[in-house]
């Protein structure tokens, strides 16, 4: 038989096997010693081939933008970052470079409007690879730290075995990535200190400078490394072993610069300006979004300082919450225990890096009031130190206990069997691991769940809830009425058997939100408790769609209705009750087509914007589609409790992509504070302007933040259509963006819809200003009108500023007056002929104490030029011309300044020495 030369040609294949070739023993360590990667291997089996279940982030998309951008930039396109929003441009793309140049190379961009299904199962793949690569790390550092397979591979598990960040592991490209390089820079880090070579340090630059990239937090290993290296040279006692230190050091040091600079494109131009513009947006994140906790409605920047560490504990599972404590409580311990020699012991002081790595960072967004949301999503990282504790915890405890021979048995059996059950708590859910909550949190009812905390408000269920209705239905060709952006992840195969339509009567299903402004949605959960009112609802079109229940409340608010006046008439006529606004049509013709209702809210004050509002400029919109009920159609609206201002109401036609067109109509409505109905109102009270195609533009003052009122009267459609442009001219330029202070100006120029409407034919808008000061503000549409509001040339601030100077003595008595008040520098003619006392432009040179205080650009000049027109700084009132200008907010120590004209000198000039 062939079989049989197999046995003498052993010996000669044992060289090429090693590990293979000497029976069990050799197999047995051969897997103990892989086991790591073998567990890492079966997790990313499992993962490729359940990655198709997972939802769409909505942060996908706008994830793929930024990248593209950043790309272009590379390529050559130099404005391709400054049309990012704030704070977009300043999003690391370390990771996300890698997974654009993948979709680019495989020739998918052509895909992302028609299939984009495969460029999404892409990014899920590779971003959960990463995250695998992440635990092996993590499984390598932790058999560094406590020289036991069996703990690494506990803490291995501890790291993959967390479902929220295992679901987050796929469909989070923004957050996972940085969870995972840090356990890679964790490793590079311990490993440079063991092994204290050149080669080892620019390793570890290497991945700091990604991770500070991937987020601005990554800073803190930066630190952290830099002062394990100052210590080591304060205890060095040879002058070679001193030089060694300074080297791999400041190796490290320039690998992570340079690392971070190549890979950070925004950076280029000024690296100074992007460390701080990451780390302010870090703690005052610009978006404000309204977060369930704890039976409250609370917006993001009102969250309690608990926040973080609550959704912590509650979405945790218990033994790594246990163990995590007790490795906590044995580094504060080893390090009281030796306090001498925590600072010169590698293994010792990395506990204690852990303990900071976990710690500070919640503690520092508690006490900065840091902006957060959608749970513990922004400090994801924190886990990954947590974890190794855990897992030192477990160590530590064994160890304790090893004089009884089975305990430590005990303990490890006990920890197999929790994490077994973790598993199977991970399978039941799947795909929906990221709404996990452990026993801390009231879990009788999903119910009673939701009622508490936010259960998934990025709608990633609707994914699940399509693969359920497919199982449902086999083989069958179904209509769904879904949004087709939230789709259009979904396989071909799926697409062709759902048909989807974001309106009509004849599809057989509805896919939509919990709204409880909505009794048909409200009583109607037959689809189980991930498909009810718990995450989205999934229901038949068909016509026993509305329960009695139903049907019963909404003739009760039809009935409510009819008991007032409307306040609008029109194709449907609104109804107000309290803060609910009714949407009525009788005799509501069957082939009518479906009708799309919303509600824009311009609150009296923007910073106290509804908790639940969709858009974080300016409004809260709220919106609905019409039910019918016989030949009755109507619609429901719920305001919030406190909500007051203006509305513009409008209905719009519903097409196979959600409402489409132009308005049917569109109306202005006030609750309390009429400010726009009165803008509106005065316009048509004046008297004939000598620009009838100007709007009427204003500084409202009245809130706690200032923003600009548009209006115009019977506004053509065009002059709807056209942009308005809106620069905005900061007193100080480091209040710019570093791409715009060349120009000096903030560019917000905007179509009119972003900010307003067109209710009854009149444009209206209302922009939100910028909190920093302003200097001057130029707005208008291009061609047909202009118009430039000064705050310092307001006639009750000059007069103000004027009664202020109190009769007392300039500091310099020039052609001009000069003043400096409250570190502004004010200028100040009694009597003023305005044409020709301010037809030369003014310069003001600012020579700083210290030249480096000024921008890099301005160094070699040596002073800050921040020449001006009056107009731009300051007007005219009871036949004196004053100018305000705010000083920088360094020292200065000269201050130059006249008026001059182009090409003919100075006409006076005069020089302040100025004593701080």
């Amino acid at each position: 038989m062939p079989y049989a030369i197999i046995p003498p040609m052993l010996p000669q294949l044992r060289p090429l096997f090693p590990q293979l070739s000497v029976g069990r023993r050799a197999a047995r360590n051969f897997l103990t010693a892989r086991s790591g990667l073998l567990i890492c291997a079966l997790f990313l089996l499992v993962g490729l081939d359940t990655a198709g279940d997972y939802g769409l982030l909505y942060d996908e998309q706008p994830q793929i933008v930024i990248a593209t951008a950043n790309l272009n930039y590379i390529r050559g396109q130099a404005d391709s970052l400054e049309r990012l929003p704030y704070p977009f441009y300043l999003y690391g793309v370390a990771f996300e470079l890698p997974l654009l140049l993948a979709q680019q190379a495989l020739g998918w961009d052509a895909l992302v409007a028609e299939d984009y299904h495969y460029i999404h199962r892409l990014r899920l793949t590779l971003t959960h690879l990463f995250f695998v690569l992440g635990g092996f790390f993590c499984y390598r550092l932790a058999y560094r730290l406590f020289d036991n397979r069996l703990l690494a591979l506990i803490a291995l598990l501890f790291y993959l075995l967390h479902p929220r960040l295992y679901a987050h592991s796929f469909i989070n490209s923004k957050d996972l990535p940085f969870v995972s390089m840090l356990a890679v820079a964790l490793y590079l880090l311990e490993r440079a200190f063991r092994k204290d070579t050149l080669g080892a340090f620019a390793l570890l630059g290497v991945a700091v400078g990604l991770l500070t990239n991937l987020r601005i937090m990554g800073l803190m290993l930066l630190a952290a490394a830099l002062a394990m290296r100052g210590l080591d040279l304060f205890y060095a006692k040879t002058g070679p072993e001193r030089k060694r230190i300074l080297l791999t050091g400041g190796m490290f040091a320039l690998t992570a610069a340079l690392t971070l600079y190549a890979v950070t494109p925004y950076a280029w131009p000024n690296p100074v300006a992007y460390l701080t513009a990451g780390l302010s947006q870090t703690v005052n994140h610009p978006a404000v979004l309204p977060q369930l906790f704890q039976g409250e409605e609370l917006l993001s920047t009102e969250i309690p300082p608990h926040y973080a560490a609550t959704w912590f504990g509650i979405t945790t599972p218990p033994l790594i919450l246990l163990l995590g404590g007790g490795g906590i409580a044995a580094a504060l311990a080893l390090g009281l225990a030796r306090p001498g020699a925590v600072f010169r012991n590698n293994r010792l002081r990395f506990y204690l890096l852990l303990l900071a790595c976990f710690l500070l960072p919640p503690l520092a967004a508690a006490l900065l009031g840091s902006n957060q949301y959608h749970d513990w999503r922004h400090l994801y990282f924190v886990y990954v130190p947590f974890g190794l504790l855990a897992a030192g915890g477990l160590h530590w405890l064994t160890a304790a206990l090893s004089r009884r021979r089975l305990w430590p048995a005990g303990i490890y059996g006990l920890t197999g069997l929790a994490l077994g059950l973790i598993l199977l708590q991970m399978a039941q859910i799947h795909p929906l691991q990221h709404i996990y909550f452990n026993f801390l949190v009231d879990r009788t009812t999903p119910e009673r769940l939701r009622t508490q905390y936010d259960m998934d408000r990025q709608l990633l269920a609707r994914r699940s809830a399509v693969a359920y209705l497919r199982q449902s239905h086999p083989g069958e060709t179904l209509a769904l009425r879904a949004d087709p952006w939230a789709m259009k992840i979904l396989p071909p195969a799926t697409r062709r058997q759902l048909q989807i339509t974001s309106g009509g009567r004849n599809a057989d299903y509805e896919l939509t939100l919990p709204d409880p402004s909505r009794p048909d949605l409200a009583f109607n959960s037959r689809y189980g408790r991930f498909y009810n009112n718990t995450l989205v609802v999934l229901r038949p079109l068909d016509s026993a769609r509305m329960t009695p229940a139903a049907i019963a409340a909404y003739q009760e608010i039809y009935r409510q209705a009819l008991a007032a006046a409307p306040i609008i008439r029109a194709d449907y006529n609104v109804y107000r009750q309290g803060q609910r606004l009714v949407f009525v049509k009788e005799n509501c013709p069957r082939d009518g087509g479906d009708a799309w209702f919303d509600a824009k809210l311009f609150p009296a004050d923007p910073e106290l914007l509804p908790p639940d509002f969709r858009d974080s400029r300016s409004y809260a919109a709220f919106a609905n589609n019409r039910v019918r009920l016989d030949n009755l159609c109507l619609a429901v609206i719920q305001l919030p409790a406190a909500a007051e201002g203006d509305l513009i109401l409008r209905q719009r036609k519903v097409g196979n992509y959600g409402p489409t067109g132009a308005p049917v109509w569109e109306e202005l409505y006030s609750l309390s504070r009429p400010g726009l109905g009165e803008l509106i109102a005065a316009h048509r009270r004046k008297p004939a302007a000598a620009n009838p195609d100007a709007f009427d533009v204003f500084i409202d003052r009245e809130g706690g933040r200032h923003r600009l009122l548009y209006a115009k009267a019977d506004c053509a459609q065009s002059e709807y259509e056209t942009p308005i442009t809106l620069h905005i001219y900061p007193e100080n330029l480091a209040d710019l963006p570093f791409y715009s202070s060349n120009s000096g100006l903030d560019n917000r120029d905007f179509p009119l819809w972003v900010y307003g409407g067109r209710p009854g034919g009149d444009c209206v808008a209302v922009v939100p200003l910028p909190d920093y000061p302003i200097a001057s503000i130029r707005t208008g549409q291009a061609g047909v009108w202009e118009k430039n509001l000064y705050p310092p040339s307001d006639p009750a601030y000059l007069r103000a500023t004027y009664a202020a100077l109190s009769g007392r003595p300039p500091d310099v008595d020039a052609a001009f007056a000069l003043y400096l008040q409250d570190n502004r520098l004010i200028y100040l003619r009694e009597t003023c002929n305005a044409a020709a006392d301010t037809a030369a432009d003014f310069f003001l040179h600012i020579l700083p104490q210290d030249v480096a205080d000024l921008p890099a650009e301005r160094q070699d000049a040596g002073f800050a030029n921040l020449d001006f027109a009056l107009a731009r700084r300051g007007g005219h009132f009871d036949g004196k011309c004053m100018a305000v200008l705010f000083l920088p907010p360094y020292p200065i120590e000269t201050i130059r300044t006249g008026q001059h004209i182009p090409g003919q000198g100075e006409v006076w000039a005069a020089e302040l020495v100025v004593e701080r």
